[in-house]
């Protein structure tokens, strides 16, 4: 079992920045590939950034490439996703998921994920 904790999540303007959280326990960190999501208002989850269980790969999607950066330290059993130059549409809740993985690889596939936090709801609003 992996429980998740995001925090960090607000109301910016458009082209600030935001840094959220997600702080892991219950399984060794350092075993789980660890992902971001978001979900708006009347559209479905999508994948916005991974990380692999090391650290060692990232990948973005299209919508975010060269604005969000994901990193972890796995000493704080934490994952980190750094938001910047951030636009309305990227208005959603946010969620991490963990999911235990015998690959250094990220892993983009929402139904992959087995653990979920409860979501931070992230506004970008002037």
């Amino acid at each position: 079992q992996v429980q998740l904790v995001e925090s960090g999540g607000g109301l910016v303007q458009p082209g600030g920045s935001l840094r959220l959280s997600c702080a892991a326990s219950g399984r060794t960190f350092s075993s789980v590939a660890m992902g971001w999501f978001r979900q708006a208002p009347g559209k479905e989850r999508e994948f916005v950034i991974g990380i692999s269980k090391r650290g060692g790969s990232t990948y973005a999607a299209d919508s975010v490439k060269g604005r969000f950066t994901i990193s972890r330290d796995n000493a704080k059993n934490t994952v980190y996703l750094q938001m910047n130059s951030l636009k309305p549409e990227d208005t959603a809740v946010y969620y991490c998921a963990a999911v235990p993985y015998g690959l250094d690889v990220v892993v983009a596939r929402g139904r992959a994920y087995e653990y979920w936090g409860q979501g931070t709801q992230v506004t970008v609003s002037s």
